[in-house]
Protein backbone atom coordinates (compact mmCIF):
# COMPACT_ATOMS: atom_id res chain seq x y z
CA UNK A 1 0.00 0.00 0.00
CA UNK A 2 1.20 3.52 -0.80
CA UNK A 3 0.98 5.99 2.07
CA UNK A 4 1.85 9.60 2.89
CA UNK A 5 3.79 9.95 6.15
CA UNK A 6 2.44 12.48 8.66
CA UNK A 7 5.53 12.20 10.88
CA UNK A 8 8.99 10.68 10.78
CA UNK A 9 8.86 6.87 10.93
CA UNK A 10 12.17 5.10 11.49
CA UNK A 11 13.43 3.21 8.43
CA UNK A 12 10.58 4.62 6.30
CA UNK A 13 10.95 8.37 5.91
CA UNK A 14 9.82 11.76 7.19
CA UNK A 15 6.79 14.05 6.92
CA UNK A 16 5.34 14.19 3.41
CA UNK A 17 7.25 11.20 2.04
CA UNK A 18 5.19 8.81 -0.07
CA UNK A 19 6.30 5.24 0.61
CA UNK A 20 5.07 1.72 -0.02
CA UNK A 21 4.50 -0.59 2.97
CA UNK A 22 2.81 -3.90 3.65
CA UNK A 23 -0.98 -3.64 3.90
CA UNK A 24 -1.06 -5.09 7.43
CA UNK A 25 1.52 -2.63 8.74
CA UNK A 26 -0.47 0.28 7.30
CA UNK A 27 -3.90 -0.91 8.47
CA UNK A 28 -2.88 -2.14 11.90
CA UNK A 29 -0.36 0.51 12.92
CA UNK A 30 0.35 3.52 10.69
CA UNK A 31 -3.19 4.53 9.72
CA UNK A 32 -4.98 3.99 13.08
CA UNK A 33 -2.15 5.80 14.93
CA UNK A 34 -2.44 8.77 12.52
CA UNK A 35 1.15 8.39 11.40
CA UNK A 36 0.14 8.22 7.74
CA UNK A 37 -2.63 8.64 5.16
CA UNK A 38 -3.45 6.45 2.19
CA UNK A 39 -1.71 7.97 -0.83
CA UNK A 40 -4.76 8.71 -3.00
CA UNK A 41 -5.45 11.94 -4.88
CA UNK A 42 -7.88 13.31 -2.30
CA UNK A 43 -5.48 12.70 0.61
CA UNK A 44 -2.58 14.26 -1.30
CA UNK A 45 -4.61 17.47 -1.65
CA UNK A 46 -5.62 17.39 2.04
CA UNK A 47 -2.01 16.86 3.08
CA UNK A 48 -0.64 19.69 0.92
CA UNK A 49 -3.36 22.05 2.17
CA UNK A 50 -2.45 21.25 5.78
CA UNK A 51 1.27 20.65 5.39
CA UNK A 52 2.37 23.86 7.11
CA UNK A 53 0.17 23.15 10.15
CA UNK A 54 1.28 19.47 10.31
CA UNK A 55 4.94 20.52 10.23
CA UNK A 56 4.39 23.27 12.82
CA UNK A 57 2.57 20.86 15.17
CA UNK A 58 5.38 18.33 14.76
CA UNK A 59 8.01 20.99 15.55
CA UNK A 60 6.08 21.98 18.69
CA UNK A 61 5.85 18.36 19.89
CA UNK A 62 9.54 17.84 19.11
CA UNK A 63 10.45 20.89 21.20
CA UNK A 64 8.43 19.58 24.16
CA UNK A 65 10.07 16.16 23.77
CA UNK A 66 13.55 17.72 23.77
CA UNK A 67 12.76 19.49 27.06
CA UNK A 68 11.36 16.24 28.47
CA UNK A 69 14.49 14.37 27.36
CA UNK A 70 16.56 16.06 30.06
CA UNK A 71 14.37 14.42 32.69
CA UNK A 72 14.71 10.92 31.21
CA UNK A 73 18.13 10.64 29.56
CA UNK A 74 20.58 8.54 31.56
CA UNK A 75 18.11 7.37 34.21
CA UNK A 76 18.90 4.01 35.78
CA UNK A 77 16.22 1.83 37.37
CA UNK A 78 16.58 -1.39 39.37
CA UNK A 79 14.25 -4.36 38.98
CA UNK A 80 14.63 -7.18 41.51
CA UNK A 81 13.73 -10.57 40.04
CA UNK A 82 14.18 -14.25 40.92
CA UNK A 83 16.44 -16.22 38.60
CA UNK A 84 18.18 -19.55 38.21
CA UNK A 85 21.82 -19.98 39.27
CA UNK A 86 22.75 -19.36 35.62
CA UNK A 87 21.04 -15.96 35.75
CA UNK A 88 17.95 -16.84 33.67
CA UNK A 89 14.82 -15.10 34.95
CA UNK A 90 11.70 -17.02 35.89
CA UNK A 91 9.68 -15.10 33.30
CA UNK A 92 10.84 -11.87 31.66
CA UNK A 93 10.90 -8.12 32.25
CA UNK A 94 7.99 -6.45 30.45
CA UNK A 95 7.63 -2.97 28.98
CA UNK A 96 5.10 -2.23 31.73
CA UNK A 97 7.71 -3.13 34.39
CA UNK A 98 10.16 -0.66 32.85
CA UNK A 99 7.54 2.11 32.51
CA UNK A 100 6.41 1.69 36.12
CA UNK A 101 10.00 1.84 37.40
CA UNK A 102 10.85 4.91 35.31
CA UNK A 103 7.67 6.75 36.28
CA UNK A 104 8.29 5.98 39.96
CA UNK A 105 11.54 7.88 39.39
CA UNK A 106 9.70 10.83 37.82
CA UNK A 107 10.30 10.07 34.12
CA UNK A 108 6.67 10.46 32.92
CA UNK A 109 6.79 8.02 29.99
CA UNK A 110 4.25 5.68 28.40
CA UNK A 111 4.43 2.10 27.11
CA UNK A 112 4.42 3.25 23.47
CA UNK A 113 7.69 5.15 24.07
CA UNK A 114 9.70 2.10 25.16
CA UNK A 115 11.65 0.45 22.34
CA UNK A 116 12.56 -3.03 23.55
CA UNK A 117 14.36 -4.86 20.76
CA UNK A 118 14.14 -8.21 22.54
CA UNK A 119 12.64 -9.42 25.84
CA UNK A 120 14.90 -9.17 28.90
CA UNK A 121 15.20 -12.71 30.24
CA UNK A 122 18.46 -12.64 32.24
CA UNK A 123 19.92 -10.60 35.05
CA UNK A 124 22.29 -7.82 34.00
CA UNK A 125 22.34 -4.14 33.02
CA UNK A 126 20.56 -3.29 29.75
CA UNK A 127 20.43 -0.11 27.65
CA UNK A 128 16.82 0.59 26.67
CA UNK A 129 15.76 3.18 24.09
CA UNK A 130 12.93 5.58 24.95
CA UNK A 131 11.38 7.38 21.94
CA UNK A 132 9.83 10.57 23.35
CA UNK A 133 9.04 11.75 19.81
CA UNK A 134 9.72 10.28 16.35
CA UNK A 135 12.80 12.54 16.18
CA UNK A 136 13.82 12.51 19.87
CA UNK A 137 15.11 9.35 21.58
CA UNK A 138 17.10 8.84 24.78
CA UNK A 139 18.66 5.85 26.52
CA UNK A 140 18.03 4.56 30.04
CA UNK A 141 19.64 1.70 31.95
CA UNK A 142 17.60 -1.18 33.36
CA UNK A 143 19.50 -3.04 36.08
CA UNK A 144 17.92 -6.47 36.61
CA UNK A 145 19.28 -8.26 39.68
CA UNK A 146 18.33 -10.79 42.36
CA UNK A 147 19.02 -8.41 45.25
CA UNK A 148 19.86 -4.75 45.89
CA UNK A 149 23.46 -5.81 46.69
CA UNK A 150 23.80 -7.56 43.32
CA UNK A 151 22.28 -4.53 41.58
CA UNK A 152 24.90 -2.34 43.22
CA UNK A 153 27.69 -4.67 42.07
CA UNK A 154 26.33 -4.73 38.52
CA UNK A 155 26.08 -0.93 38.46
CA UNK A 156 29.79 -0.88 39.38
CA UNK A 157 30.56 -3.08 36.37
CA UNK A 158 30.76 -6.49 38.08
CA UNK A 159 29.50 -9.48 36.06
CA UNK A 160 27.63 -11.13 38.93
CA UNK A 161 27.04 -14.44 37.18
CA UNK A 162 30.68 -14.79 36.06
CA UNK A 163 31.84 -13.87 39.57
CA UNK A 164 29.50 -16.46 41.06
CA UNK A 165 30.85 -19.18 38.76
CA UNK A 166 34.42 -18.16 39.68
CA UNK A 167 33.55 -18.44 43.40
CA UNK A 168 31.99 -21.86 42.84
CA UNK A 169 35.08 -23.03 40.94
CA UNK A 170 37.38 -21.71 43.69
CA UNK A 171 35.35 -23.51 46.37
CA UNK A 172 35.41 -26.74 44.36
CA UNK A 173 39.19 -26.46 43.89
CA UNK A 174 39.69 -25.79 47.61
CA UNK A 175 37.52 -28.76 48.53
CA UNK A 176 39.45 -30.96 46.11
CA UNK A 177 42.74 -29.74 47.62
CA UNK A 178 41.56 -30.57 51.16
CA UNK A 179 40.42 -34.01 50.02
CA UNK A 180 43.79 -34.74 48.40
CA UNK A 181 45.68 -33.44 51.45
CA UNK A 182 43.57 -35.66 53.72
CA UNK A 183 44.25 -38.68 51.55
CA UNK A 184 47.99 -37.94 51.58
CA UNK A 185 48.12 -37.78 55.37
CA UNK A 186 46.19 -41.05 55.62
CA UNK A 187 48.53 -42.73 53.16
CA UNK A 188 51.58 -41.45 55.09
CA UNK A 189 50.15 -42.83 58.33
CA UNK A 190 49.51 -46.22 56.69
CA UNK A 191 53.06 -46.48 55.30
CA UNK A 192 54.74 -45.33 58.53
CA UNK A 193 52.95 -47.90 60.70
CA UNK A 194 54.73 -51.01 59.27
CA UNK A 195 58.08 -49.20 59.53
CA UNK A 196 57.46 -48.49 63.22
CA UNK A 197 56.51 -52.11 63.81
CA UNK A 198 59.68 -53.31 62.08
CA UNK A 199 61.83 -50.99 64.19
CA UNK A 200 60.21 -52.30 67.36
CA UNK A 201 60.80 -55.93 66.28
CA UNK A 202 64.50 -55.23 65.62
CA UNK A 203 64.89 -53.58 69.07
CA UNK A 204 63.39 -56.64 70.77
CA UNK A 205 65.68 -58.94 68.75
Amino acid sequence: MEIILLERVEKLGTIGDVVTVKDGYARNYLLPNKKALRANEANRKVFEANRAKIEADNASRRGEAEKHAGNVEGKSVILIRASSNAGHLYGSVSVRDIVDALNADGADVSKSMIVLERPIKTIGVFDVKVALHPEVAVTVKVNVARSPDEAEQQAAGVDVIAAMFEDDAAEAAAAAGEFEAGNGEEHEAETSAPAAEQAADEAEG
